[in-house]
């Protein structure tokens, strides 16, 4: 979900300063946190969560979580005790398990990122209009991508205004 999220900013961020504001004050934005926050992608990844799919697979990647950190803990406690060969055995055992978690977060991660990208084709017009009447209201003179500034204080941030807009509009 974070990588179409940043995908959706960088194309954001290319159509916004071709948009030629005046000079006036400077903030920055988070678009991705933004619009994860807002409550429909809240509602969108609950949603997700609770498909039955993803509730299987979520309970087998906890399953083999607690296998992997029991796994792990053993053979913390043992492996001063253990032959060469008890200790390629346990480590085989454990590159297994992580093996497999692997696979099941990546299908957790999928779910996610399929509604992630549904979301932000629905609200990437809206994330535009919200940002331009905040820029307008707000006197905005250059916007930049929180990701892309090496410091800002809080109080350059419009990240919660715009998920506050977003939610808003989302109400209407």
């Amino acid at each position: 979900m974070r990588n179409i999220v940043k995908t959706t900013i960088a194309v954001l961020a290319l159509t916004l300063p071709a948009m030629g504001w005046a000079q006036g004050k400077i903030a920055v934005v988070d678009l991705q946190e933004a619009i994860l926050q807002t409550d429909l992608a809240q509602k969108r990844l609950t949603e997700v969560r609770d498909q039955d799919d993803y509730k299987s697979d979520k309970a087998e990647f906890d399953r083999l979580k607690k296998e992997f950190d029991e796994l792990v803990k053993n053979f913390q406690k043992d492996a001063a005790v253990m032959s060469q060969e008890q200790q390629m055995s346990a480590r085989q055992k454990l590159a297994s398990k992580q093996a497999d978690l692997e696979h099941v977060t990546g299908k957790l991660q999928k779910a996610e990122q399929g509604a992630g990208q549904a979301l932000l084709q629905e609200m990437a017009p809206k994330v535009q209009e919200v940002l331009r009447e905040i820029i307008a209201a707000e006197g905005i003179g250059l916007l930049l991508q929180r990701a892309s500034v090496i410091h800002a204080d809080a109080g350059y941030s419009i990240t919660a205004k715009v998920t506050d807009k977003l939610n808003q509009a989302g109400a209407k």
